[in-house]
Order: structure tokens, then C-alpha cells, then sequence
């Protein structure tokens, strides 16, 4: 029986701030070498055994995931838009229906796509190890084996001491605990990190939902329903989506069923659920120091330095259980032990109103992305890369006038009824009110610096007449 993997991209990433943020969060970013988690695992649930992937996302990322997906090589069976945030427990049951659309028996491996997994073939194995039980319409979660005493996590309570590769019923789910439960449990050998992955059928989850949240199924069923093509996605009836209760799958559906079973899974396993996270899935020397990027350690133990700016240079001298992350445009500097307060940060931020605490450095978008280098008072000065066959939407602007000077790639040019084609080192300029585009027509990316002069240089100064990607 084929599994389709069902990964769920919401998220805002506040714990790994600020290389993940609420427009590009962590599963978006190569956090661990040049691959993102989403892609990390989109290619970890594909090859034999497995279906297209049904990836359910919000409407920002959506051009996100195309683009991943696509440079990985993987092609989705379908791509869920969520109209707006309602917890995991909508999500799920959202694929669990339409799943049940195009097969009755569909088997579906629900994971979230901000994990790591180092042993892919280890957790190909004990997905096996759980099939016959979802076939036998069982749920089955799959339990990490404690490397330690984490109180960030929830905990899954087994009878006695689980078996490698064999399915064992759940006694009951434990929230996170303090720091001496945590030790106790994992002392006692029963129990196992919750990791929030989950092996059913469709039928089964609906069965299970219909029990014991009924409230989820009919505006969940209806807003699958209702769904609208959009681009290759399929947008949910926003209307039916708006009713749906906000709500984990764990605690609306999962927590009080019956017929869980647990396969535990032994083979390292992490949510980066923090900068320590990373940290400890970082090569580091003999005195714990893990580096990334410019960055030099001298004289630090038991330190994560990381530079993820061009042309920064970040030394740490003397530093113990220290986290440091620069970017372009914001620093953190951490003890270790408080990497669970990373998200007070980004909450103090988004309070004083500073972009850092939810926008990237890089705004990405359907066609590419740009990145803003100089910003002053009546000007801007940008860095724009273009894919090829993309191409940005035909607009104009009230209060700013620009100047384009192409540094790579070839560019088509519309300005006014003018059309022309812009090779390396070539220029143009747009005039305030002038109905422009710019495409990229060639095989190779198109770079550009565009300079922007006027009164008011918001991303809001724009009319759009036209616009491949539908936006308004």
C-alpha cells in the first residue's frame, strides 16, 4: 500500500530568531547544511512505498513551497492553502478529507517538515513497523527515544519498555513536564518524546474526529468541499474555514482516542525547537563549539557562533554557553540555557513596532526575491533576483521613481509602450506614474539593482494591472 506523506508548513518561528522569522520561517531556512528541513523531509518521505506528498500551507508560503519542492526534484500531489491559521487538528483532518476524494483506503503519514532526522532509512523502518496497525484502523504515533531530560517536549507513556519496530499501545499522553519529572520519566525507560508524527487512514482520523471533536468535521469537510483552484493550488472555502475551532490534533482528537499504538524510534530525531537544538545537531570541536559561516571562536566552550550576513565577521572570545547569531540586520546574543526565551525577544520587538521581529532581511516572492542594501530618507537602493521565466507584475507607482542597472542575467523591460531587453551592465529609467514590468525571459537568474528615489518608498506605493501569480 502506498503512503502519501501529508507535511504541515504553518508556523511562525519564533524560537529561532532571528534566522527564522514569521515571513520565512525555520523550515524554509538551510539551517543544517544546504538543504531547508522542508526539503529535508518532502525527500525523506519519498522513493518506494511513498505517494506524492499533500503539503498543507498558507497562502504566503505557497510560492515558497513550489520553489523547493521544485529544486529538490519532487513533485506534489496537491497543495492545501489554509485561508488562516487553526492549529494542527483542521489541518490534518482538512488531508484526511480530501485524501478520502481521490481513495478510499488512502494511508497518510502526517509529519511536520521543521524536523530533523538524520537516519532516513531508520525511520522508513519504523513507519513500516506501523503500517499493519493503520491498516488494522489503528492510529499510530511514533515515540523518540529520550537522549536526555527535556522538559520542552510532551511525553508519550507506554506500559513498560517499548520494543524497536513493534507497536505498543499508548497508555496516555504526559504535557511538558518540570525538570524533575522529566528525569524520573526518562529514567523509568516508558516513556518517549512525543514527536507529533501520526500514521492512520483517512477513514480512520475522520472516524476518530467525528468522536471525539464532531464540532471539526462538517466545516473542515465543507471547506474542502467548497475548495477553489488557484495557480496549482487548492485554496479552502474560507467562509467554512473561519468556523473551524482552533485546536491541536493532540488535544482535540488524539489525547482521548482509544486505539493508539506507539512505534518507537530510536535513531536521533530533533524539532529544533531552539538555538540549543541546533546547537547540539551542530559538528563541534573538542570544546563544544559549534560555528557557522564567518564566524571564529577563540578561547569559547560549549558556544553556537553563527554568521548569516555577507561580509560580517563574527568572533566570540572567551565566551561559555553562549548562543550568538548575526544577520543583516539584527544580532542575538544568548546564554544557552535561556534559549527558550528567544520568542521574548521577538515579542518585545513586535511591541516597540521594529520589522525585525516578523520580516526577513529577504523578501521572497513568486517570481524571486529582493533584499533592501541602503534605505535613507527619499531613497532606497535594492537587490532584485528574478527567476527565469518569471516575472514581476505590470504596475506603476504614485510617489517613487526607479532605476534599474542589470548585473547579471538578461531582463525584457516594459515601460509605457516601450519593450526592450537589458543585457549586463545596461540600465533604464522608470518615471514616477510610468506603467512598467520586468521579466525575466532567459535560463539563468536575473539580477538587478534598483534604486528608488521619491517621497514615500513603501512596498504599498503600487497599482497592478496585471499579474501572473493573481495577486491584487
Amino acid at each position: 500500500m502506498t503512503i502519501t506523506p501529508v507535511l504541515l508548513c504553518g508556523g511562525s518561528g519564533t524560537r529561532l530568531w532571528p534566522l527564522s522569522r514569521k515571513s520565512y520561517p525555520k523550515q524554509f531556512v538551510p539551517l543544517l547544511g544546504d538543504e531547508t528541513l522542508f526539503q529535508a523531509s518532502a525527500r525523506r518521505l519519498s522513493g518506494d512505498g511513498f505517494g506524492a506528498p499533500l503539503i498543507v500551507t498558507n497562502s504566503d508560503f505557497r510560492f515558497i513551497v513550489t520553489e523547493q519542492l521544485s529544486a529538490a526534484g519532487i513533485d506534489p500531489g496537491a497543495i492545501l492553502i489554509e485561508p488562516s491559521a487553526r492549529n494542527t487538528a483542521p489541518a490534518i483532518l482538512a488531508a484526511a478529507e480530501f485524501a478520502l476524494t481521490r481513495d478510499p483506503d488512502a494511508l497518510l503519514l502526517v509529519a511536520p517538515s521543521d524536523h530533523v532526522v538524520p537516519d532516513a532509512a531508520a525511520f522508513r523502518a519504523a513507519v513500516e513497523a506501523g503500517v499493519p496497525a493503520a491498516r488494522d484502523g489503528r492510529i499510530v504515533t511514533f515515540g523518540i527515544e529520550p537522549a536526555y531530560a527535556e522538559t520542552g517536549y510532551g511525553y508519550l507513556e507506554l506500559s513498560g519498555k517499548p520494543e524497536p519496530l513493534t507497536a505498543a499501545p499508548l497508555r496516555h499522553f504526559v504535557e511538558k513536564p518540570d525538570r524533575s519529572t522529566a528525569e524520573a520519566m526518562v529514567k523509568s525507560g516508558r516513556f518517549l518524546w512525543n514527536a507529533g508524527i501520526f500514521l492512520f487512514t483517512a477513514r480512520s482520523l475522520i472516524t476518530a474526529a467525528a468522536e471525539h471533536a464532531p464540532d471539526l468535521v462538517e466545516p473542515v469537510r465543507a471547506a474542502v468541499t467548497g475548495a477553489k483552484p488557484d495557480l496549482g493550488f487548492l485554496r479552502l472555502d474560507p467562509g467554512a474555514w473561519a468556523t473551524c475551532r482552533d485546536v491541536s490534533i493532540d488535544y482535540a482528537v488524539m489525547e482521548r482516542a482509544d486505539n493508539l499504538v506507539v512505534v518507537p524510534y530510536t535513531a536521533g530525531w530533533s524539532d529544533l525547537g531552539g538555538w540549543d537544538a541546533v546547537w547540539r545537531q551542530t559538528p563541534r570541536d573538542a570544546d563544544g563549539v559549534g560555528t557557522s559561516g564567518a564566524a571564529t571562536a577563540i578561547g569559547c566552550t560549549d558556544t553556537l557562533l553563527r554568521s548569516e550576513a555577507d561580509g560580517v565577521e563574527l568572533v566570540g572570545i572567551g565566551l561559555a554557553n553562549v548562543i550568538a547569531v548575526a544577520m543583516p540586520d539584527a544580532v542575538l546574543v544568548a546564554d544557552m540555557s535561556r534559549a527558550q526565551d528567544v520568542k521574548l525577544a521577538v515579542a518585545a520587538l513586535r511591541a516597540k513596532g521594529a520589522k525585525q521581529a516578523e520580516a526577513f532581511p529577504k523578501d521572497h516572492r513568486p517570481w524571486g526575491w529582493f533584499e533592501t542594501l541602503v534605505l535613507a530618507e527619499r531613497f532606497q537602493v535594492k537587490r532584485i533576483l528574478v527567476h527565469p521565466g518569471q516575472s514581476l507584475s505590470l504596475q506603476s507607482h504614485v510617489h517613487r521613481a526607479e532605476h534599474w542597472i542589470v548585473v547579471a542575467g538578461t531582463a525584457k523591460v516594459t515601460i509605457d509602450e516601450d519593450v526592450k531587453l537589458l543585457s549586463e551592465n545596461q540600465s533604464v529609467y522608470i518615471p514616477l506614474g510610468a506603467i512598467h514590468r520586468l521579466e525575466n525571459p532567459g535560463k539563468v537568474p536575473v539580477v538587478m539593482i534598483e534604486v528608488q528615489t521619491g517621497t514615500y518608498l513603501g512596498e504599498d506605493d503600487i497599482i497592478r494591472y496585471e499579474d501572473i501569480y493573481a495577486r491584487q
